[in-house]
């Protein structure tokens, strides 16, 4: 057996490994991620800031919300109860939540009222310490007031009221949803609405996971329907977004893989007019696919959705080394020898996969794992299909019989008359007019660096969400605040100085927020409350008012005993209660002590929480979106530098094989492509982004391709300068269809891509009237 077909079959066995390797892990798992998280570094300063991300994101993300609307009020209940069971029945959900939560008055009570002298709402306690409390009225009010609001305390033990007012301040999510008929419900000016919560059984961002809960979903508002024709239905949630995200990316990996697929056929048909070069070529793409996904799966726990569409653009550049080789065999025809036109290719073949593994390998050196996972798809991809070329086609590929050049004259007549008329001082004047004329689109070049272009989100789903925050009353933000401490006391103390400066922001430009410390409020404060207690109102001064006010001895010996006790609620009795449960994602334990968070509500972008949070120790205000976004725009500086960096490789991977001015001539088509690329993004008004950066460095690595193909080929070979147009066709299919794509980067990567390669295809030929042919 020669080395050649030993050589052969060792790599067929190897992409037959990663075929079961990808088969396999596609069958026992579904290993597509559609989370955005998973597509974002880790920006913030610390691990607990990122574990705090995490935590929100998961309590958050891990629920359903659904709102289900009636012009009835009885009928909305009915239906909502109605749609909550199927979802039940359906099991595609942990948890499904219909019925208001019942807070036992007892619970509450039980826990608080042996702490009570250290817990003082924010009024009561500025007006015991100004002396403006009216010790006589308050109580007097108290004991005749007819009719009791809210949480009501027995006043033998709260005579002027301090707990019930703590109680009724309690941090609990302010909505504008009421508990009717046992539900909870918020009415418009048409419709009653009330609210079905549901956790998934599973993670929302698995693609089983969402398939379930979309078709249990789908079934009950079927159900919901048939029961009460008028009744309406808004959801909002991770899983849905998540779904929409995965449905759209499916479809543009089928529109992209399958438009670029169909043109690749059609336009290797026609040049070649024969299935056998088409059904090799196609071998090789699918190595190169195949050997991408398997190497992904090898290094990540999933492959994200971005990948497989960017992936699928992939196939149009994958095919280009199968291209230039059927194109040589073709323009050598009956004379093709394998060996000896394989070493003739093999050199040029060689530069355009050099080059553009430049060109990938700088989306390697971003922190984006979805960016790193494109850059490490394209590696392989691309250097697996051009593997495929070299050691599977000379074996494969038979000597074409002979051809009368009709199918290729139209591509040489191009060449002959761009050889004909063009001078290299016409050239040079050509690229310098054009670049003139990009000068003003240069001066309109803008930058935009919003993290929200990674995702697209479907305008239904938006639409219902924003509906549903103003129905509830509640408000989204991506922003809160971290307090660290060395241990629970000083975690809460560094959070009450937060929410002091907090409170005097609510209602202006802040709705409200949750702190652990408005229920467990820190050692210090309780015992600063109870000890302005004894001051403000001892029990001799008590006392009388209280039999004044016809309460029995026992309430003086309860007041007694309660300035007495020094008792103090922790946060850890607090966490061993009920209570505690739907809270506990804002607290951390961390290596060095606790760690909380302050959610917000209603928060306006006018509001600054860094200059909040500026000179308080161990508190951090946490933006994610923002983190991200600077990022963004740091990464996009660097890709900037990176750019003239990437080019001089490029250029003296090229001059180490052409020369210093051949190697000048092969790249100038491509500088100038790009140089007029980004004039017309400016014109046009596009900002740039990290991935037009990208797009520009991929651009540089792939744009010198078809320069070097048609110098490798020369002047004389018409089939060879044919394959470089149908090359260059396919990648711009490719690309062009990544243009289409719903999400805002890719769009804006792929018609950067397309814009550039376009026009570094067309000024390609200078390359023979500056450089010349290679002999």
């Amino acid at each position: 057996m020669h080395t050649r077909q030993f050589a052969a079959i060792v790599w067929l066995a190897l992409v037959l490994m990663a075929a079961v390797h990808v088969a396999q892990r596609f069958v026992t798992t579904t290993p597509l991620a559609t989370d955005l998280l998973a597509l974002l570094p880790p920006t913030e300063k610390s691990a607990t800031a990122e574990a705090a991300v995490r935590a929100l994101s998961e309590q958050l993300g891990n629920r359903a919300l659904f709102l289900v609307g009636h012009a009835d009020p009885e009928e909305a209940r009915r239906a909502a109860r109605g749609f909550a069971a199927g979802l039940e029945a359906s099991g595609a959900f942990k948890r499904v939540i219909a019925a208001a939560p019942q807070l036992d008055p007892r619970t509450l009570t039980s826990l608080y009222l042996p702490h009570r002298a250290g817990l003082l709402a924010p009024g009561d306690r500025d007006a015991l310490a100004g002396s403006t409390f009216a010790a006589e009225n308050t109580l007097l009010r108290r004991m005749h007031q007819p009719f009791q609001t809210g949480l009501a305390t027995d006043p033998t033990y709260d005579p002027f009221g301090f707990l019930q007012r703590w109680l009724a301040q309690l941090p609990f999510a302010q909505t504008r949803l009421t508990p009717s008929d046992g539900m909870l419900t918020v009415r418009d000016a048409q419709t009653t609405w009330v609210l079905v919560l549901a956790e998934p059984l599973g993670s929302t961002f698995a693609a089983d996971t969402q398939a379930r809960v979309i078709a249990a979903v789908a079934n009950a508002e079927s159900a919901l329907g048939d029961g009460a024709a008028s009744a309406l239905l808004l959801r909002t949630g991770a899983v849905f977004y998540g779904d929409a995200a995965r449905t759209s990316a499916e479809r543009e990996v089928d529109m992209i893989g399958g438009g670029s697929l169909i043109g690749i056929l059609l336009m290797m048909w026609l040049l070649f007019r024969s299935l056998r070069p088409l059904a090799l070529s196609l071998v090789t793409v699918a190595c190169g696919i195949v050997c991408a996904t398997a190497a992904v799966l090898a290094t990540h726990d999933r492959i994200h959705l971005i990948t497989l569409v960017f992936g699928a653009s992939l196939i149009g550049e994958a095919v280009d080394y199968a291209i230039q080789f059927f194109a040589a065999r073709l323009d050598a025809g009956p004379l093709w020898q394998a060996d000896q036109g394989l070493v003739r290719l093999l050199p040029g073949l060689a530069m355009a996969l050099a080059t553009s593994l430049i060109g990938y390998g700088a989306l390697a050196l971003t922190p984006f794992p979805a960016i790193s996972q494109i850059a490490l798809f394209a590696f392989t991809g691309l250097a697996t299909a051009w593997l495929s070329v070299v050691l599977l086609l000379p074996l494969l590929a038979r000597a074409p019989g002979p051809h009368d050049g009709n199918d290729v004259r139209l591509p040489q007549r191009l060449l002959c008359a761009w050889q004909d008329r063009a001078t290299p001082r016409g050239v040079i004047a050509l690229v310098a007019v054009l670049l003139a004329v990009s000068i003003p689109g240069w001066l309109h070049l803008t930058t935009d660096d919003d993290v929200r272009q990674l995702v697209a989100r479907p305008a239904t789903l938006v639409d219902q969400e924003a509906r549903i925050r103003v129905l509830v009353g509640t408000a989204g933000g991506s922003r809160f605040f971290l307090i660290e401490g060395a241990n629970d006391e000083e975690a809460l103390r560094r959070e009450e100085a937060l929410t002091e400066r907090l409170r005097a922001h609510v209602g202006q430009g802040l709705a409200g927020y949750t702190a652990i410390s408005g229920f467990v409020p820190s050692a210090a404060t309780q015992a600063a409350q109870r000890a302005l207690l004894q001051r403000a109102l001892p029990l001799d001064k008590v006392a009388p008012l209280l039999d004044e006010a016809g309460l029995r001895n026992t309430a003086a010996e309860a007041w007694h005993d309660m300035l007495a006790d020094e008792t103090t609620l922790t946060l850890r009795a607090w966490l061993e209660t009920p209570l505690a449960q739907p809270f506990k994602h804002q607290i951390l334990p961390t290596a060095s002590g606790t760690a909380l968070i302050v959610t917000l509500s209603g928060d306006d972008p006018g509001l600054d929480p860094g200059s909040l949070a500026a000179d308080l120790p161990g508190v951090s205000a946490i933006d994610k979106t923002a983190s991200v976004s600077a990022l963004l725009a740091e990464y996009r500086r660097l890709a900037t530098l990176w750019l003239p960096l990437a080019g001089l490789i490029v250029f003296a991977v090229l001059a180490g094989r052409y020369g210093f001015r051949q190697g000048a001539a092969i790249m100038l088509p491509t500088l100038a492509a790009m140089g007029i690329a980004l004039g017309l993004y400016g014109v046009a008004g596009v900002s740039l982004t990290l991935f037009s950066m990208l797009a520009l460095v991929l651009i540089l690595g792939s744009g010198v391709n078809y320069a070097i193909f048609i110098i490798e080929a020369g002047a004389r070979a018409p089939a060879s300068f044919a394959g470089v147009l149908v090359s260059a066709a396919t990648t711009l299919l490719a690309f062009g269809l990544l243009a289409l794509s719903s999400m805002p980067a890719l769009h804006q990567f792929g018609v950067l891509l397309l814009l550039g390669i376009s026009i570094a295809v067309l000024l390609a030929p200078m390359a023979l009237t500056l450089g010349g042919t290679r002999r």
